[in-house]
């Protein structure tokens, strides 16, 4: 008879997360991110690119995806070597895209901005029946920092 040694769990690569389409639940989930981020040892320039996104693609759930009663997910993946964001809202219709110059002079809509400026990668798709996803993609290795963003809400 031979013993069986345990075994260290799998790393695990993925994260996701049903949350309240709210303000409170756009600052939980920039929070759980942060964490989940802090957890799979990323350098730190991948870990604050990716929680300024989160904090950016979940106030835009919050906001503009809101459906009463309904819920954003957010989505933390590295299966593939990249870290993918996706947060998927209960919102459909038109997609989002980068506004204007002209369409920032306001207080909000530079979300996407920001996005577009620390992601490699982003883009939007629908989710049948009739919802979007915005998604972003980093490398798992870069050297350079741009700070941390606090959670306001």
């Amino acid at each position: 008879m031979s013993a069986t040694l345990p075994q260290p769990p799998g790393t695990v690569a993925t994260f996701a997360q049903l949350l309240s389409s709210t303000r409170r639940g756009a600052c939980l989930a920039h929070l759980l991110a942060t964490t989940q981020l802090r957890a799979w040892d990323l350098s730190p320039d991948v870990s604050d690119r990716a929680e300024q996104i989160v904090a950016e693609l979940a106030a835009n759930a919050a906001l503009h995806g809101r459906v009463q009663g309904r819920d954003f997910r957010l989505t933390l993946d590295t299966t593939t070597g990249l870290l993918r964001i996706t947060v998927t809202d209960a919102k459909g219709g038109q997609l989002p895209v980068v506004p204007t110059d002209s369409a920032t002079d306001g207080e909000t809509g530079r979300g996407l901005l920001i996005v577009d400026a620390l992601a490699d990668r982003w883009g939007t798709e629908p989710h049948p029946p009739a919802s979007k996803t915005v998604w972003a993609t980093l490398p798992t290795s870069r050297t350079t920092g741009t700070g941390d963003a606090p959670c306001r809400g």
